[in-house]
């Protein structure tokens, strides 16, 4: 039976762990807590101490943590998965990384003779447990090729932008750009509240009207309302991408990113006070009145 195991169960990967078992491969897990690899135990999942222990025998090994450090150590650490990969064997990390980072790993593992993808993925919590993600892959053809029945279960769009690390630029851009829009959409709502306007109205104006993106559509009743249950993305993670996606930009355009500087400030204020909540809670720290 096909061998994947899978390293980082946080509010993505859990679900996405759980639709390898769904789709009747067998799965070995690791992650920092074993309590959040409970349930997927108790579904047939097989708990292993370390990435490398995880590793064994695995026909392909999917990674979903949290940045390029994380990602280096459960790569190439002394028990890293990269210890006891057979040669041949798929390197999947659809991690959110830097674009650096996703081109020294692939030179790194490819020296090892294993073969590395990037395929960072966009889509919520739900969308990662019922495998509809959308999977942004930087590979070579051949490789992905090889790489399908193992994306597969996870999502149910693949768009392949070319050569590794491809797929990382396009989910940097995209983090960025929902960055600033989310950090633009808390300013407009707090300048609508304290002006006075009918929130109501404006929620919906802003929802429906000609600055409507998914982004906005999403965010902005919930930030009228103050409503931020359900799972969404932390201010944390949110930060991390846009600076990884600034430095990029940095490399590549003469102009500096003012926008993509402006949404990375907006969301160290937003870190600094709330890391592990919503991002949409950035309302809260721009809200108060003169």
């Amino acid at each position: 039976m096909t061998r994947v195991a899978f390293i980082g169960l946080g509010r993505m990967g859990h679900g996405m762990a759980g639709r390898y078992l769904d789709a009747g491969f067998t799965v070995a897990v690791w992650n920092r807590s074993k309590a959040k690899a409970e349930d997927l135990i108790a579904r047939g999942a097989q708990w292993a101490t370390s990435p490398e222990d995880a590793a064994i025998d695995a026909d392909a090994v999917v990674t979903m943590v949290a940045d390029d450090e994380a990602s280096r150590a459960v790569w190439l650490t002394r028990d890293g998965a990269a210890a006891t990969m057979k040669a041949g064997t798929l390197a999947i990390e659809c991690s959110t990384v830097s674009y650096q980072h996703a081109l020294d790993m692939a030179r790194e593992l490819r020296g090892r003779g294993l073969v590395y993808i990037d395929c960072p993925v966009t889509g919520l919590p739900e969308a990662a447990a019922t495998g509809k993600l959308t999977l942004l892959v930087g590979a070579d053809t051949a490789d992905l090729d090889s790489a399908k029945p193992y994306l597969a279960p996870i999502g149910n769009v693949i768009r392949h932008f070319g050569a590794v690390g491809s797929g990382t630029v396009y989910k940097l851009i995209n983090n960025l750009m929902g960055a600033v829009q989310i950090a633009s959409l808390a300013e407009g709502i707090a300048m609508a509240e304290q002006a006075g306007l009918d929130m109501k109205l404006v929620a919906e104006a802003m929802a429906t009207g000609a600055v409507a993106s998914p982004q906005v559509i999403r965010h902005s009743r919930r930030m009228v309302a103050r409503d931020f249950s359900g799972a969404s993305f932390t201010a944390a993670l949110r930060h991390k991408d846009a600076a990884y996606a600034v430095k990029l930009a940095e490399a590549l355009l003469a102009e500096a990113p003012l926008l993509g500087r402006a949404a990375v400030e907006a969301y160290a204020r937003a870190k600094g006070q709330m890391p592990d909540d919503d991002e949409g809670k950035m309302i809260e720290i721009v809200s108060r009145p003169k």
